[in-house]
C-alpha cells in the first residue's frame, strides 16, 4: 500500500518509531538501530502533482530531538539550527586542541579514580539524603566506578570506616560511625565546581542576549554556513553540522526530525535581530532577567575569587627559642584580610598600608608558616605588577608584615634553612625503690635545622655522655635507639634526619653500660622507650583532646593516667573517678585496664590509643564484662559491669538482671559465639566465672528462661489458626498458607494461659524433646498435643515453624532434618 501526497506543508515533522514491543519476550524495547537522514530532501517523488518547479518540493532540516536512555527511561535535548544568525560563539576549530582537551579528561579521569577522597565525595554529592550507611556507600564505590574498595584501597589507605574518620574535615559521620556524609562547607565547594563562572570569561552560554549591537554575528555566505546549537537543559553549546550524523543509532539517537521549506525566508530586518516582533512586556522581563543574572554571576564572580589572609603583625610578636611567638592572644595579632586572588601584589600592599595607618617605616611582606616550635619566616614577596594567584598566594596564606630585618630588636633568620625543629630530650632518673616500672624525665628543646650536630650535644649534655636518637617521630613504633659517632658532630640537625617530634636519650658516664658504641645501637638497655596515645573520653570539653604519653614497657597504668590528667588540663581529683580503656581501631571502648599493671602486663603495644573515662578501673583480681539482654543486638544495647572472678555464675546474673531492671528467677546466661550469637549456656550455675574460663572483655547474653535439664529442651507450643471459619473440606495446604501470611502481624504473649487475640493465637502446651531430635520429630511431637490434634493436619511436612523472640516472631525454621 502507498499514499502520495496532496499539499506540502510549510513544517514537516517525522517521528521515528524508536520504542516498541516484543510480544515474544512480552516487554518493551528501543529501536537502536542505524536511521540515517538527509540535510536537505525533495519530496517530489512523494507528491502527487509534480509540475510545479524543484524548489517548492526542496525542505531542509532545520531540529533533531535527540534521546537518550531505554524505553522506560531517559534524557531529551534537541539540536536547533541558528536560522536568524542570532549565536555569538564560535567553534573551536583548532583539532588539535580537542586531542589536548581529551587527553586532559582522561588524564583527570585516571587521577579521580586513583585518589579515593575524590571519588568518595563525588558519590556522597549526588545523595540527596544529608547521610548513608557507609556499607551502602562501598556498594555506590562498586557500582558506580567497578572496584570494591578492600580490592583498590584498603592496602594504602587502610578500612574504608577508618579512611572516613581520618578525613573528619570532609566526611561528617553519625555518632555511631554507621553513617556518613559531606560536610556542608564541602558541599558548598562542589556546587561552586559545578556552576561557578568567571565574568572576565565570553559571554555565558545560558544568557540570552537581546542587544543586537552586542550580538551582530558574522556575515554567512549561505544558509550551510549556519550554526548548530545543543540545547541540553541549561547547558547551551554549539555543535557541527556533521555531528548530527553521530545520531543515526545507538542508546543515544534522533528521535524525531523538523525539516522546513528551503522558499521560507526570514525578513532581511530578522537576521541578527532578537529583538524582531517581540512583545515590549517581553523584552522588559528579559532585561530584568538578565540584569539578575549579571548580579549573582558578580556575587559568584566574587566568592570563587576572594580569599582570606591573615596578616602577622611584628609589633605584637616576640622572637625567642628559635621561633616568632605572640606577646599576647593569637586573635589580638593576626588581622585577617579578604582579596580578590586576580589582584595585583601592589594591590595587596596599598590594602595592608590602608588598615594600618600608623604603620611607620619600611613595609615587608613575609611568607610565614606556624609550626610546632611558633611561627616562620619564608620568602618576601616582591614584584607588585605580579597577581596574587600567579605568586602562588592560596585561601588562608599567612604573611607577617615587619621591616625586614629584625622583630623586637633581635635579627630573624628566614627561609627553609633555618626551621625550627622541637626535639624531645629523654634522661634516665633514678630507679623507683618498692614500685614499678623505669622512671625518666622528659624535656622539649627547639634547633635550627642548619644547627651542627655538635653545637647540640654540648647544649644538652654540656658534662659529656652520650646521645642517641629515635628518628621515626611519635606516629610510629620506637625501639632502635642510634648513637651519634664522631663523624655525625659536623653535620646538621637535617643532615642526620631529626625533624619534629623525634627524641633524643642522653646517658651520662654511668649509664653508658648500656651502650655498645662500637656498633652505635642500644643492646643492654631492656625498657622501649615509646609512646602511648590518651585521648579524653570525660566529655568535659567541646571536642575529644588527645596527647601523647612517653612510656616505656615497664611503666606503671596509674602514671600514665596521672600525666595525660595533666597534659589534657583535666582535674585530678579525676584521678580517683576515672580508668584508661583501649580503643579498638573501628573505635570501640574496651575493658579497662587495671592501674597496677605495667604497659606489657596490660598487653598495649606501643603507640596504643587509650581512652580516659569515668568509672572505676577493676583489680587484678575482677572482670570487667558486657552484656546484652536476648540475641537480637539492635533491640539491646551493650552494657558493662565488673564482678569478681570468683563469683558464681548465679551471682554474676543476679547483678546484670539488677542493673538492667529485671527481675524474677526466669533467665539464665549464654556465651556469645563467633557469628555474634548466643551459643553455649553456662548450665553450672554455682561454679565460678574463673573456673568457666570467662575472661576480661567478654560478652555474655541473657536470655529468657530456666535452664533444661541436661539433654532435654522444654519447648512452648502455640497455634496460629486461620481467622475465617474452617469449612468443610477446605484444603489443609491452604489452610497453613493463611497462617505463614498473618506471621508478619503476629505478637506472642509469653504467658502460659491459653490466648485468643483477634488473629485467634492460641496456646497448645508445652513438650519435652531431647535437643539431638530434628524438627520434624518436634513437628510430629507437637501433632500429638490435643489442641493440635483438633486442627486436621494430615502430615508433619503441612506445618511450618517460627521461633518466638522477645514477643515477636523470630526466624523460620526451613530444614526438617536439621538437629534442634
Amino acid at each position: 500500500q502507498s499514499a502520495k501526497l496532496l499539499k506540502l506543508p510549510p513544517f514537516l515533522t517525522i517521528s521515528l518509531l524508536r520504542f516498541n514491543f516484543d510480544f515474544e519476550k512480552c516487554e518493551r524495547y528501543k529501536e537502536t538501530s542505524c536511521y540515517t537522514f538527509p540535510i536537505q530532501i525533495n519530496l517530489r517523488p512523494f507528491c502527487e502533482q509534480t509540475e510545479m518547479d524543484d524548489s517548492e518540493y526542496m525542505y531542509e532540516l532545520f531540529s533533531v530531538i535527540i534521546h537518550k536512555g531505554g524505553c522506560y527511561g531517559g534524557h531529551y535535548h534537541v539540536y536547533i539550527r541558528d536560522v536568524d544568525e542570532l549565536g555569538n560563539w564560535q567553534l573551536q576549530e583548532e583539532e588539535d586542541r580537542l586531542i589536548e582537551d581529551k587527553a586532559l579528561r582522561d588524564l583527570q579521569n585516571a587521577k579521580e579514580i586513583e585518589n579515593p577522597l575524590a571519588v568518595l565525595k563525588g558519590i556522597l554529592s549526588e545523595e540527596e539524603s544529608k547521610q548513608i550507611p557507609v556499607d551502602q556507600l562501598g556498594q555506590k564505590l562498586l557500582e558506580k566506578k567497578g572496584v570494591s574498595w578492600n580490592k583498590k584501597y584498603r592496602k594504602q589507605y587502610g578500612a574504608l570506616r577508618k579512611y572516613l574518620q581520618n578525613h573528619p574535615q570532609v566526611f561528617q559521620l553519625s555518632p555511631d560511625e554507621n553513617k556518613v556524609g559531606l560536610k556542608e562547607a564541602h558541599k558548598f565547594l562542589l556546587k561552586l565546581d559545578s556552576t561557578g563562572q568567571d565574568l572576565q570569561s565570553p559571554p555565558q552560554k545560558n544568557d540570552v542576549q537581546w542587544n543586537s549591537e552586542k550580538t551582530s554575528p558574522k556575515p554567512r555566505a549561505s544558509s550551510a554556513g549556519c550554526h548548530w546549537f545543543d540545547l541540553n537543559d541549561s547547558k547551551v553549546q554549539p555543535i557541527k553540522e556533521k555531528d548530527i550524523e553521530k545520531q543515526f543509532q545507538g542508546k543515544e539517537s534522533a528521535y524525531m526530525l523538523f525539516y522546513r521549506k528551503t522558499l521560507l525566508k526570514r525578513p532581511p530586518e530578522a537576521r541578527g535581530n532578537p529583538r524582531y516582533q517581540i512583545p515590549e512586556h517581553l523584552l522588559n522581563e528579559m532585561n530584568a532577567a538578565n540584569t539578575e543574572l549579571q548580579r549573582k554571576r558578580a556575587e559568584c564572580d566574587s566568592a570563587n575569587n576572594g580569599i582570606d589572609l591573615h596578616l602577622h603583625l611584628s609589633s605584637c610578636y616576640r622572637f625567642h627559642n628559635g621561633a616568632l611567638h605572640p606577646s599576647l592572644t593569637w586573635k589580638e595579632s593576626v588581622v585577617d584580610l579578604t582579596i580578590d586572588r586576580r589582584k595585583t601584589l601592589g594591590d595587596l600592599r596599598q590594602a595592608v598600608s590602608q588598615m594600618l595607618e600608623s604603620w611607620e617605616g619600611d613595609m615587608v611582606l613575609s611568607m610565614a608558616k606556624p609550626l610546632p616550635a611558633g611561627l616562620h619566616l619564608y620568602q618576601v614577596l616582591d614584584g607588585d605588577e605580579l597577581s596574587l594567584d600567579g605568586i602562588g598566594l592560596a585561601d588562608g596564606a599567612d604573611i607577617f608584615v615587619w621591616n625586614g630585618k629584625e622583630v623586637g630588636g633581635t635579627k630573624v633568620m628566614t627561609g627553609p634553612d633555618h626551621e625550627p625543629v622541637v626535639v624531645n630530650a629523654l634522661r634516665l632518673a633514678q630507679y623507683n625503690e618498692g614500685g614499678k616500672g623505669q622512671h625518666f624525665t622528659e624535656s622539649q628543646h627547639i634547633f635550627s635545622c642548619s644547627t651542627r650536630v655538635a653545637e647540640l650535644h654540648r647544649a644538652l649534655a654540656p658534662s659529656g655522655g652520650i646521645i642517641l636518637k629515635n628518628g621515626s617521630g611519635a606516629e610510629k613504633e620506637a625501639k632502635n635507639w642510634e648513637v651519634f659517632l664522631e663523624g655525625d658532630m659536623k653535620e646538621t640537625v637535617r643532615s642526620v634526619g631529626l625533624t619534629d617530634g623525634c627524641s633524643l636519650l642522653i646517658l651520662d658516664s654511668h649509664d653508658q653500660s648500656f651502650v655498645n658504641v662500637a656498633s652505635g645501637n642500644l643492646t643492654a638497655f631492656t625498657y622501649d622507650i615509646s609512646w602511648l596515645q590518651v585521648r579524653n573520653f570525660c566529655r568535659g570539653e567541646d571536642e575529644e583532646k588527645h596527647v601523647k604519653i612517653t612510656a616505656t614497657i615497664e611503666t606503671v597504668m596509674a602514671d600514665i593516667k596521672m600525666k595525660a590528667i595533666r597534659e589534657l588540663q583535666l582535674e585530678e581529683e579525676l584521678a580517683n573517678k576515672s580508668c584508661l580503656r583501649p580503643v579498638s581501631g573501628n573505635g570501640k571502648l574496651l575493658s579497662p585496664v587495671p592501674e597496677d599493671y605495667t604497659v606489657k602486663e596490660a598487653e598495649l603495644k606501643m603507640g596504643s590509643l587509650l581512652g580516659l573515662c569515668h568509672g572505676k578501673a577493676p583489680t587484678s583480681t575482677q572482670l570487667f564484662l558486657y552484656f546484652i539482654i536476648g540475641s537480637d543486638l539492635n533491640l539491646s544495647p551493650e552494657m558493662e559491669i565488673v564482678v569478681e572472678e570468683t563469683a558464681s555464675v548465679k551471682e554474676c546474673l543476679n547483678l546484670m538482671l539488677e542493673k538492667s531492671g529485671l527481675s524474677g528467677d526466669n533467665w539464665h546466661l549464654r556465651r556469645l559465639d563467633w557469628c555474634y550469637e548466643a551459643g553455649e549456656a553456662l548450665s553450672q550455675e554455682n561454679a565460678t566465672l574463673k573456673e568457666l574460663n570467662v575472661c576480661r572483655g567478654d560478652t555474655l547474653v541473657i536470655m529468657e528462661g530456666k535452664l533444661p535439664e541436661k539433654g532435654l529442651l522444654t519447648i512452648r507450643i502455640w497455634w496460629l489458626r486461620s481467622s475465617s471459619p474452617k469449612k468443610h473440606g477446605e484444603n489443609a495446604q491452604a489452610q497453613v498458607n493463611g497462617m505463614s501470611c498473618k506471621m508478619d502481624a503476629l505478637q506472642v504473649s509469653a504467658a502460659a494461659e491459653p490466648i485468643h487475640t483477634a488473629l485467634d493465637l492460641c496456646y497448645a502446651g508445652s513438650i519435652e524433646i531431647a535437643g539431638e531430635a530434628s524438627l520434624e520429630d518436634l513437628k510430629m511431637q507437637a501433632m500429638t498435643l490435643p489442641f493440635c490434634q483438633e486442627q486436621f493436619v494430615p502430615l508433619p511436612s503441612f506445618l511450618r515453624a517460627w521461633t518466638v523472640d522477645s514477643k515477636g516472631p523470630g526466624k523460620l525454621l526451613r530444614d526438617n532434618r536439621q538437629r534442634l
